[in-house]
């Protein structure tokens, strides 16, 4: 098993490549997440899939997967009658599963480390209304914090390499997601969710990012889960205000009907991008949801 300070050093020592969408590839596999849990529900019911979906990635040349834990909430797991231990469990499970899919890569053939990032998403992919891409849910930040630092112990004591605290629509809920890692040992990186030069919310993107600058927690900032263009502008303003390696990993293009529960538009994901990001300061570079593993691929190809 890698250690968490390792992944700070090969973070600082050169460009890592992170997976794409987990819930497209379960999806491809022909695995039904039109549910309230998402991917989250093969925790429970298949988590055999997610081990394979990550095997996908890094042997496509992901170099760090992004665990199952995205919509794995303690309130989204009990309203499908899962109580709290059950649910403790899974969470861990999503880490267990990442770390199994890394020996199977490496048990056939694929060399380096590799890495694995617990992912938090926010308070409203619990919700799964579309929140998420709004923020402002009206809720303190003590509360936000309330909801996420005790699935954060989770993930923490089942030992990942870092935190991938994602999706973040506003200032509010990073506020609280810097304070809910606090003290957990654990290195962090925090993703916002961006419209143009703004979070989804509407706070100007250096305001956003300057929350991280001085978190010793957290060693990459940046955006995810938006459209590719929007990407550009974004890493090279978090590469400046906070002086920390930059994530970036946008979707494909198209955009998620919350109603409707489909993807709607044009895929626009082009690997082309990720040498001006990575000139701008991008040091984890990947895709968000509908990109896969033939995109990855060819990301690490271009990324050398």
């Amino acid at each position: 098993m890698t250690s968490a300070t390792t992944f700070t050093e090969a973070l600082s020592g050169g460009t890592l490549v992170l997976d794409g969408g987990l819930s497209n590839q379960l999806a491809s596999a022909g695995h039904d997440l039109s549910d309230e849990l998402w991917s989250a529900r093969l925790l429970a019911e298949q988590p055999e899939a997610i081990t394979d979906a990550h095997l996908a990635y890094f042997e496509a040349g992901a170099d760090v997967a992004i665990t199952a834990s995205y919509q794995a909430t303690f309130e989204g797991f009990a309203r499908r009658g899962i109580g709290r231990d059950r649910a403790a469990g899974l969470l861990a499970l999503s880490v267990e599963l990442a770390r199994e899919a890394a020996g199977r890569a490496g048990a056939g053939g694929v060399t380096g480390p590799l890495w694995v990032a617990a992912s938090a998403g926010p308070y409203g992919a619990m919700l799964a209304d579309g929140s998420e891409y709004r923020g402002r849910y009206g809720l303190s930040v003590g509360e936000l914090e309330r909801f996420h630092r005790p699935r954060l112990e989770v993930l923490a004591s089942a030992a990942p390499d870092v935190f991938a605290l994602e999706t973040v629509p506003d200032t509010d809920e990073a506020e609280a997601l810097l304070r809910a890692v606090r003290g957990l040992g654990m290195p962090a990186w925090l993703s916002y969710s961006v419209a143009g030069d703004r979070t989804r919310a509407g706070q100007p993107l250096e305001e956003a990012f300057a929350l991280a600058a001085d978190a010793d927690e957290i060693v990459a900032v940046g955006i995810n889960c938006c459209v590719p263009g929007d990407a550009d502008r974004a890493v090279e303003i978090a590469a400046r205000v906070t002086g920390k390696p930059v994530v970036v990993y946008p979707n494909s293009g198209e955009t998620w009907d919350a109603g409707a529960r489909a993807w709607k538009g044009r895929a626009g994901f082009d690997p082309e991008r990720v040498r001006a990001w990575q000139r701008s300061g991008a040091r984890l570079i990947g895709g968000c949801c509908r990109v896969g593993p033939d995109s990855i691929r060819e990301l690490a190809a271009r990324l050398g």
